[in-house]
């Protein structure tokens, strides 16, 4: 049987003493605790920070104030109010779940882990903290904050990543979470993580549950967790046309809905400037002849760099106005969820043309 520095009684009271004086109490989706504001804080909250998510969080709540006004909401009306926030599959998965809670819950969240674990976007974890933090059940959590309090109390070895490291965290998660303060337990433990047993920088003189922590004994936290192994990201290139009509508007067009940038609306692509005339005629264009290449900039994902050349051509017909692309005045261009270069290029189209700067 493995070992334990701390009870899990001393370990959860010791972080609740502290969190009660230095834990977040006044995050707003903690007023009230809903298990739908909950839901939404801990989708944000995936790969973003608290104060970047607190204004998206706001905003989405002034428009879908409950599951059902987001269920019958339309998919773009969505994605515009996320659009910034990125990892966009997060979006379509709030919506779908919305939907699926709507036709099969009546609007309202099972009380199970294994049940809210099989709607769309939600793993364990996020099950667990939905529940524990709206109704008190009591449900280990396991986010990004979390295992790094616990591979440090424990020096446990190697990636997260890896099924043996998730598992032992996991069953470290199931051992210190108590049965009462729920709500406050599960704040606390990623409080702790976020704000103390920081990535590079922990803060181990405050930490409430230093006595015990294997990693702060040792002298080196900063070995833990295990980093994911590097690798190098593959460079890919695409063109974007940025069509304009004689009336300044610019055409973009929906991607499908599975993939990068999944249903979000983006200026049309070609792979190299070569094939600009291949792509203005199978979309009926015809080029007026003004044309200007924009400055290059490099997008990120988390899999590879996307290198991005902006191509604006000046078309002198209307071209086709169907379901899956649209003219759109550049300062205004709707409640569209749009992908961060194509909201980053049409702030630069906003400018005058000689002040552009990407």
């Amino acid at each position: 049987m493995p070992k334990y520095s701390l009870s899990p009684e001393h370990f959860s009271q010791a972080l609740l003493d502290w969190y009660d004086q230095h834990g977040r109490q006044d995050l707003p989706w903690q007023h009230p605790r809903t298990p739908y504001q909950v839901w939404i804080s801990e989708i944000m909250l995936q790969q973003t920070q608290v104060n970047t998510v607190i204004p998206y969080f706001q905003r989405f709540m002034e428009h879908f104030p409950d599951v059902k006004t987001l269920a019958l909401a339309k998919q773009d009306e969505v994605l515009h109010l996320w659009t910034g926030l990125g990892y966009y599959a997060r979006a379509r998965n709030l919506h779908k779940c919305a939907q699926q809670l709507l036709e099969n819950y009546a609007g309202d969240f099972p009380n199970t882990v294994e049940e809210v674990a099989t709607l769309p976007g939600i793993g364990p974890s996020t099950a667990g903290a939905i529940l524990a933090q709206s109704r008190g059940i009591r449900a280990p959590i396991l986010d990004g904050n979390v295992k790094r309090v616990l591979a440090r109390l424990h020096a446990v070895p190697g990636w997260p990543g890896k099924k043996p490291v998730e598992s032992r965290l996991w069953e470290l998660a199931e051992h210190y979470t108590p049965d009462h303060r729920l709500a406050d337990y599960t704040q606390a433990i990623m409080d702790l993580g976020a704000t103390l047993c920081r990535r590079s920088t922990p803060d181990c003189t405050a930490c409430p549950v230093k006595t015990g922590c294997q990693a702060h004994a040792n002298g080196n936290p900063q070995d833990y967790p295990g980093k994911k192994p590097k690798k190098t990201l593959p460079v890919r290139t695409t063109v974007m046309l940025i069509l304009r009509d004689r009336e300044g508007q610019v055409w973009l067009e929906q991607r499908p809905q599975q993939g990068i940038w999944g249903g979000l609306w983006c200026f049309p692509q070609t792979c190299a400037m070569e094939q600009v005339h291949h792509a203005l005629q199978t979309r009926a264009f015809d080029a007026r002849g003004d044309t200007q290449q924009l400055p290059p900039f490099r997008h990120t994902f988390s899999h590879y760099h996307l290198d991005i050349e902006p191509l604006e051509v000046a078309v002198d017909t209307a071209g086709p106005c169907d379901n899956n692309g649209r003219w759109v005045n550049p300062q205004n261009p709707g409640k569209l969820g749009l992908a961060a270069p194509v909201k980053k290029l049409l702030a630069s189209l906003s400018a005058p043309r000689q002040a552009r700067m990407l």
